[in-house]
Order: C-alpha cells, then structure tokens, then sequence
C-alpha cells in the first residue's frame, strides 16, 4: 500500500494522533488489554479507536496470533507512515525544551547482564536530567535486539557485539568486558581443568540464556577441545543461574563484571581454560531511518559516557 503525498495529507487530517500511539502502544505491550493498562482507558476505548482508525485508512490493521495481535500485512505497510507522524509531532513538541522539560517515551531493549550490573548509572543520570521521559526497558537476548530494532519497536538497542548487522541499523561500539568461566568451590579437583583436550566431564553448562553471544563463544571452544560436558541447564535469571552455579549445581561462562562480586568472597571460583584473552564488545544500535529526539540523543550520550567508565 502506498499514499501520494496528498492523499496521505488528506488522511493526517482525518486522523487522531492518539489513535497512533495507541497502535505503537498495542505493539509493545503485545495487547489491547496492556495497551489499555498502560495509557489508563478502557479497553473498549482502545478498541474503538482501532476500529475508527481502520475506518478511516480502510484497512484492517491488527489480528491475532496466538496471544498477542499483530500487526496485519496492510499495518505493517502503513507502519512507517505512522512512525513518521509520530515523529513530527515529537520533534514539534520537544522544540526548544530543555532536558528536564522533554518528554515523551524511549523504547529500549538490552541484555538481562547489561541491564542490572551496567546500566543502573545510565538509568539513574537519565532520571534526574530527564524526569518526565519515559522509559520503556524489555531484557531481550542480543539476536531479538537485532530484530526489534529492524522492526522499528526499539528506539535503542544496546547489546553485546554479535557481528554483522542489517543494512537498516547503525551500530556503535562502546567497551569491551572479558567473560570469565566460573564453578563452585566444590567442584571436584578433576572436573576443574579445560584445557586438556579429549575430556568427558560430569558437570554440565548452567546458562540464563540459550541464545547468548557468551555460551556460543563457549561452546564452540568446548568443541575446539573436545570436551564433552553431562547437560545443559538453562535458567532465565542471571542472579539465579550464579546461586546454582555457587550450590555446585554446574559451572557457567559469563561476563566477568556480572561474577566479580562472587569471586571476591570466594562464593565463585574461576576455573583454568585457554580463553583468557576472549572478550565480548557492548554496542549501541538504531534504526538508520528513525529520527533521534532530544530525550534520545541524551540517553545515546550517557550512555557513552557510563558505559565507557565501567
């Protein structure tokens, strides 16, 4: 579906602009019922306007898929008209503001490791210079940031480096953190060692996600050497998978900054492997075409600045 410049002028007129931060808001919420929690309606009011909405662009816009409504083939085409709307009205809104005078809302994702040992300042700074912005945080893994970012439901991804990214994105480095592989100090003096190759061990591999840059930086060393581990554990809490790692539950491969506390009081233990030098890079990423408002551009600056001191 493609508007001319006039017809999609005439359609601007006809048009609420509340009705397009309720479609955003569905998006991201996943629900009418969220959508509706979130702006403080009805549901029913939410629904009317979807459907005054769909009247007025004489599409159907959302179904449902499984639990969630998704966007129709016709509402994705129509998507990056009502990201541009909603651009503009910011950009007029946010004319001339100071930091403490912006507002609005900021859709981020980041990795759950990221989120709780490094962003804390970020979100803090961000808070006290910007108090009426909003801040939408979803922990996603760095392959879904990737993709949320595409679809334009992230306005800023920060993430660990994976590699190449689409055309769409623009990536920038920030710092880079050494990962550390860690047991409990009960593990058996024999199941310690991976170095040696052509090894068969009986512990297995505890991990809060199955899709992170980390674990498949591990495994494919545990290939390289031909270590076989018993299984595979997979907890979707960071903070719970180190508490099962410290009952000698399995060991865990990590960002060093997210065990350093455990190592220090002796609750963890590192443990010898030729992956000393391995590090991963913390990035930050938008879509190319998405317009950076104030609120932003001073989110992007802080987190230049924390990130790169940490």
């Amino acid at each position: 579906m493609q508007f001319n410049k006039i017809e999609w002028y005439e359609v601007k007129k006809k048009v609420e602009i509340k009705y397009l931060y309720t479609v955003k808001t569905i998006l991201e919420t996943g629900s009418f019922q969220n959508a509706a929690r979130r702006l403080n309606y009805t549901q029913s009011t939410i629904t009317f306007q979807i459907r005054q909405l769909e009247q007025e662009l004489s599409v159907q816009l959302f179904e449902k898929v499984g639990r969630k409504m998704a966007l129709t083939q016709a509402g994705k085409e129509l998507l990056p008209y009502i990201d541009a709307a909603l651009q503009a009205v910011e950009q007029l809104m946010d004319a001339g503001k100071t930091a403490d005078e912006m507002s609005g809302t900021i859709n981020i994702a980041v990795p759950e490791t990221l989120l709780i040992y490094k962003m804390q300042p970020v979100l803090q700074e961000f808070r006290l210079q910007a108090p009426n912005v909003r801040l939408s945080l979803q922990t996603l893994n760095c392959y879904e940031i990737r993709n949320s970012i595409v679809s334009g439901s992230t306005d800023i991804g920060i993430h660990y480096d994976i590699g190449s990214c689409p055309a769409p994105m623009i990536t920038e480095r920030l710092a880079a953190y050494p990962l550390s592989l860690v047991s409990s100090p009960l593990l058996e003096d024999g199941e310690r060692n991976f170095i040696e190759k052509n090894q068969r061990k009986k512990v297995c591999l505890i991990s809060n996600d199955p899709g992170s840059i980390y674990r498949n930086i591990f495994e494919r060393y545990l290939k390289q050497k031909n270590i076989q581990l018993e299984g595979f554990m997979e907890i979707w809490s960071v903070e719970a998978a180190k508490r099962s790692v410290a009952s000698n539950l399995g060991i865990a491969y990590l960002p060093r900054f997210a065990v350093e506390q455990e190592l220090d009081s002796g609750l963890l233990q590192e443990l010898p492997a030729q992956m000393e030098n391995e590090r991963i890079s913390a990035a930050i990423s938008r879509h190319k075409n998405k317009w950076i408002s104030p609120a932003m551009e001073l989110f992007i600056r802080l987190l230049r600045e924390k990130l790169a001191e940490s």
